[in-house]
């Protein structure tokens, strides 16, 4: 039957169903796009194709055998990768990557303000040598996190950051949680990295840190109690020793509009996770 009877067959219906599949492969290449699933979503399509090919050349059992392949892999998937599949669903039907959910009328100023705050608390911590770890939630609400501590629901303001990381004090032990333009909690617990390639040399602080970011868009302001180091975590990523230029320049980026829309927050990954830093 000649090629051009099947495209004349072709009707609206056909035209978005491609459409709508097309998006939601070119959707899934995006999202795991530089995490550590990208490698083995390509490995999935050249096995595809390779499956595809042995059935038109009736190579039988090679057919046979990648078929097969096929079906254990998905299962190895689910249990490998559950973490990043977790994340991408509760992305769905998201209204965009915003950080601290800022309506589209809220001023420069407030936001420049709000970064200032978490920055200005971030070095006077460094500078006091008080260990700290401070979420921003973005779209992924993590209210089971939240509920793990001390409900605050406070303004943001630098002052209140530092006091509630003070030494010793009944909130220090555990993580702020900063949403809705708001401190929502303090004391809060964190799932713990299980990313074998992190440097043993990286303590609880740091582990907590990156594991929040490993299955919500959050992103994390770490400071090292023992060298004062401030690093950020995102996309399950870590980058160490932030100036306050770098720190404030990440904390806007995640606002901006177009920029927060559309992508992620990107860090670089530090060489081995960094060195020297116990919590």
């Amino acid at each position: 039957m000649p090629s051009w009877f099947f495209v004349s067959t072709i009707n609206y219906a056909d035209i978005i169903d491609i459409a709508i599949v097309s998006y939601v492969i070119y959707m899934v290449i995006v999202f795991f796009k530089n995490t550590r699933a990208y490698q083995l979503l390509k490995g999935i399509a050249l096995l595809l194709i390779f499956t595809q090919f042995s059935e038109i050349l009736k190579l039988n059992t090679i057919n046979f055998i990648l078929k097969n392949t096929m079906q254990v892999g998905l299962l190895a998937i689910v249990i490998l990768f559950q973490s990043e599949i977790r994340k991408a669903l509760s992305k769905v039907g998201s209204k965009g990557f915003k950080l601290f959910n800022f309506d589209d009328s809220e001023s420069d100023e407030q936001i420049e303000k709000t970064v200032n705050h978490i920055v200005d608390a971030s070095f006077n911590m460094s500078r006091l040598g008080y260990g700290a770890l401070i979420v921003i939630e973005r779209d992924i609400k993590i209210a089971d996190i939240t509920r793990t501590g001390i409900s605050l629901n406070s303004e943001i303001t630098s002052e209140l950051l530092v006091n509630i990381f003070v030494p010793n004090t009944p909130l220090h032990d555990g993580a702020v949680i900063i949403g809705d333009k708001t401190i929502k909690a303090a004391a809060c617990f964190l799932p713990l990295s299980q990313n074998e390639g992190i440097s043993s040399e990286l303590g609880t602080r740091h582990r907590a840190g990156i594991g929040i970011t490993e299955s919500t868009d959050a992103v994390v302001v770490i400071v090292s109690e023992e060298t004062g180091s401030i690093s950020v975590a995102s996309d399950g990523e870590i980058a160490r020793h932030m100036t306050r230029e770098q720190l404030a320049s990440i904390l806007k980026k995640s606002l901006d509009k177009e920029f927060g829309k559309n992508k992620k927050i990107k860090v670089r990954r530090s060489k081995k996770y960094e060195k020297k830093s116990k919590r």
